[in-house]
């Protein structure tokens, strides 16, 4: 940004610096993780305010503290809350919202059950996505009921309780695409963000819908040893040789990355739809920093209609959003 941006300076910890911050402007965009550890005085502080709310976070057990604490206060106030507006979890959760789209024109209503398939992916995770979860896994030790947030897929939904779901945990050779998959880091977020836009949209899925993720590996004994390898070390992130805060991806490892994510609605009588989001950036930083700036846009000048509360992006702003990622962040969404 140019030296002579005019900055305004507050502080995480400082309750009235920070209401004194959301009380100028009409929305704050956030990336000060993690959110549980910095993020919930400035939460509290918007919904009081009725300023509106846009963050990346991917500590569901946190989200769920937050929806609980604030919901009457943001319904009350007009402000609109609205988390993972990156990678985790917009190409997902809005990715599921485009392919019941397509179902609804193409099979004349949603389907039931839609699987999530990264179909190829290149990027460097941050410093700044290790140290959340760690802290996750250090408040998950502290308190046990964490850990019941964590392993409930309708834990962003309170008083809702929907049917069984794939578990994602172990590789598995999908017939119907002709390669095996693997567990994938961001489907324990994505997953729950996906089902809570469900809800917000008045179970327009379905009551009963089954939604999963996994990262497809490719065909025969090397996709299945690769799925395999991955299982094996979904847990490296969180490690002690992780990435610290501050960093992350190099410039050329940002240019260069992209992601690719299919997703296959089945109907009940066995009848397809497919849809694709792709995304021309490293995941976490390139694409993420368009996305979470094109959400804060759109909520403010192109969705005055939304109610205030906590959302997700797609529940929120839905067709209006796809048409801004599409025209300004490189994210492409297509039928297949």
């Amino acid at each position: 940004a140019p030296g002579e941006t005019p900055l305004v300076v507050a502080d995480a910890g400082d309750e009235a610096s920070l209401a004194a911050m959301v009380s100028r402007t009409k929305a704050v965009l956030t990336t000060v993780g993690p959110y549980q550890l910095y993020g919930s005085a400035l939460v509290a502080a918007c919904a009081a305010a009725g300023t509106d709310y846009l963050d990346l976070c991917g500590e569901p057990a946190w989200m769920r503290h937050m929806i609980d604490a604030h919901q009457a206060t943001a319904q009350r106030t007009g402000a609109r809350i609205v988390f993972s507006c990156g990678f985790d979890s917009i190409p997902f959760e809005l990715g599921v919202w485009f392919v019941q789209e397509a179902a609804r024109q193409k099979l004349g209503g949603p389907v039931p059950r839609v699987k999530g398939r990264v179909r190829g992916m290149k990027g460097g995770f941050s410093g700044g996505t290790a140290a959340s979860l760690k802290a996750t896994m250090a408040a998950a030790a502290r308190d046990p009921s964490i850990i019941a947030l964590l392993k409930n897929p309708f834990s962003l939904v309170p008083g809702f309780e929907g049917p069984e779901q794939p578990s994602g945990a172990k590789p598995l050779f999908e017939e119907d695409l002709g390669s095996w998959s693997a567990p994938f880091v961001m489907a324990a977020i994505n997953t729950r963000n996906v089902h809570r836009s469900n809800a917000l949209l008045g179970q327009s899925y379905a009551a009963d819908f089954v939604y999963d993720e996994m990262m497809l590996t490719g065909p025969g004994d090397q996709g299945q040893q690769i799925a395999e390898a991955i299982a094996g070390g979904a847990g490296g992130l969180g490690g002690e040789g992780g990435p610290k805060p501050g960093e992350g991806p190099s410039k050329e490892e940002r240019e260069t990355g992209f992601y690719d994510v299919l997703f296959v609605g089945i109907a009940a009588d066995g009848q397809r739809v497919m849809a694709s989001v792709k995304g021309d950036k490293d995941p976490g930083y390139g694409s993420t920093s368009k996305m979470i700036a094109e959400s804060a846009i759109c909520l403010v000048t192109e969705a005055g209609e939304v109610p205030g509360g906590i959302w997700t992006p797609g529940a929120a702003m839905q067709g209006k959003l796809v048409a801004r990622l599409e025209a300004n962040a490189g994210l492409k969404f297509t039928v297949e």
